[in-house]
Parts: C-alpha cells; structure tokens; sequence
C-alpha cells in the first residue's frame, strides 16, 4: 500500500503552537463511522455522546523532561539528548544530536556536573545507550536540568510544562505526552463519572515511535519501534464486565488503543499484562478492543492517522480531515479533538 494514500494538505498556520487557556475549549468534530456524518462542536460537549455503561480508557504515563542540553567532557562541544527508556536502573536508550560527536566512552556533562553521561553503545538513527551518575536521587536531579521534549513542529516555547501533562499523568516514563488527553479536566472527569461512565487506566510510555517518520514508500514496509504497556487486573476485570454488559470501551488516544489491541490480539480478551508492544495497525486490519476513539488531528503520512482509519475508513477519515482543514481546526498536539464512535 502506497504511504501517498495517507496525505493530505495542511496550512502549516493550523499546526497549534500553544495549548488553549482551558483545556476543555478545544473544539471537537464527532464522527460517526458508520453513517459517515460529522458534527462540529467543543470539547466539554463530550458529555452529550458519552453514557452510563461506557467505559473511558486513559493512558496514566507521564513525560519526563527528557530533553537534556550538555557539553562534552573532554572538548566542550555541545550535546543535545533526548531520553527514551531506561534499560537498566541508570542507563537509557538516547537520541543524542550532533551524533557524530557521541563515540563509545564520550562523556557528556549536564549542568555543573550534576549529571554525567557516558555513552556505553551505539546504534542506528543518532541512538545511543549511556550511563548516568549523579548525586542523589535521578528524577530530582532531572527535573531540575531537563526540558519538556515538545515535538519538532512546535517552535513556541512552553512557559509551563504542566500543560504538556495530562490533568492524571501519573507513571513516569514517556518521552512525548499521549495527546488526546490534554483535553480533559478533573472537573470534567468527574462529570462523566456522575453519569455513570465508568474511567479505567492503562500505562503506555511514548518513546522512539513519535519521533520517527514513515520513511518508506509501502506503509507494509514500516518497523514500529516498541514501547512499554501495563495494564492492571483491575482495569482489565473493569473493561471486561463492561463488554459483557454491552457498554462500550471508549479509548483516549491511539496510545490507549494500541495498548488494548495488543492486549486482545496476545490474549483473546482483557487480563492483567505488561510488555512491549510493536504493533502496527492500518487498515485493511479491524480493530477489536473498542468501540469508540477519542483523539487528535494527526500528521500526513503518519502511523497515526493509518490507524484511525482502520478503526473509520480511510476515505471516510481523510474527508473529515479535509473538513478540519477547510473549518480551520487546529491540529497536532496543542490541536482540536476528534470523536470517532
């Protein structure tokens, strides 16, 4: 399958540089897979088309400032890092820029030698395995060097990095924010669970996999880095009698959905699990862990939007997208929401 089938035209002035004062004013285009109709409303209109017996499943990762800027030990030429996943207790895989500075042993020091780097492996892409040493305890230490690793697409500065949290980010481990879930409050979750909606939570790390384009011609011919999923036994026991009962599993984010589909293609149903997941969905692939997907306007040529249309259609998908683009939605991170039922 030709990757072209995949884009389309976006006016690089629709790419949201700075998340909305309220989470919850993002406007929201509601799509129905099946009628193939589209709605235009907000965000906190989710509550119309949400109801008692459904289930919304959350990814609870949260992003590490995992973007580090130092200079290496023995010449002084500056580093960028990029933290991906920890391998062992202090060493990660890294994305290091220039990477041809970065050979086996360089050392790199951030800050004032708070924390040193040494690189213990290379690979391919600018990877890097290194080991860290430091003083104290590792997250202190990184939330006081790091930055918030924000897409390349976005230029503007984040004043607080809170934002590029969700409001329940809780494992920390991720070196990008799973998106669909910027939209959401505490308030308004508490809204949906008032009507009954019930609110289940899984564990996805963002790594590798977001930061790398499709670059192949046959989307067939794509690697999907893995990524490391937990889902507990109490989620799992939630998301099942709800399925039994007929509610339907709603999921926040492609994130979430990859979690649950590996969990479903590996087991047959939902249990207590946790690995690495590589899966690469797109069409003509059938999603079967759910029944509706909140998300975000995706890249062309994206992963991301071939596996939105394998749960809506690729010609239905790629007009909403044109009807984004035409209705001046914004797209990408900070970006407008998409409710595909």
């Amino acid at each position: 399958m030709d990757i072209k089938q995949y884009d389309f035209e976006l006016p690089e002035e629709l790419i949201a540089q700075v998340p909305l004062e309220d989470r919850t004013a993002s406007r929201l285009m509601v799509c129905d897979r099946n009628k193939e109709t589209i709605e235009h409303r907000h965000f906190s209109q989710i509550t119309d088309y949400l109801e008692e017996g459904d289930c919304l499943v959350l990814n609870d990762t949260k992003v590490l400032p995992a973007r580090l800027y130092g200079a290496k030990e023995d010449t002084g030429g500056k580093v960028e890092v990029l933290l991906l996943h920890q391998t062992e207790s202090d060493e990660w895989e890294v994305l290091v820029k220039p990477a041809k500075k970065v050979k086996l042993g360089t050392k790199i020091v951030f800050g004032d030698g708070q924390l040193i780097a040494e690189c213990t492996d290379l690979q391919e892409h600018g990877g890097r395995k290194v080991k860290f040493s430091y003083e104290g305890i590792f997250l202190e230490v990184l939330e006081s060097l790091g930055e918030m690793p924000l897409p390349p697409y976005i230029k503007e500065q984040l004043p607080d990095r809170e934002r590029y949290q969700t409001v329940y980010a809780k494992e920390e481990g991720s070196a990008a924010a799973p998106t669909a879930g910027l939209h959401f409050t505490r308030e308004l979750l508490q809204e949906l669970e008032n009507l009954g909606v019930e609110i289940a939570y899984l564990t996805l790390h963002v790594g590798l996999g977001t930061f790398r384009p499709v670059s192949v011609e046959q989307v067939e011919d794509h690697d999907m880095h893995a990524e490391f999923y937990q889902l507990n036994k109490e989620t799992a026991d939630k998301l099942n009698a709800v399925r039994a009962s007929g509610g339907r599993i709603i999921s926040v984010g492609t994130t979430s959905t990859r979690t649950l589909e590996t969990i479903i293609r590996d087991y047959g149903t939902f249990k207590e699990a946790k690995g690495w997941t590589d899966i690469f969905i797109y069409p003509p692939q059938k999603l079967k862990a759910i029944d509706g997907l909140i998300t975000n306007f995706h890249l062309p040529k994206s992963t991301l939007i071939m596996l939105v249309s394998a749960f809506a259609g690729r010609d239905f998908i790629l007009e909403a997208y044109n009807r984004a683009v035409e209705e001046k939605y914004r797209f990408f991170s900070f970006g407008d929401a998409m409710f595909i039922k």
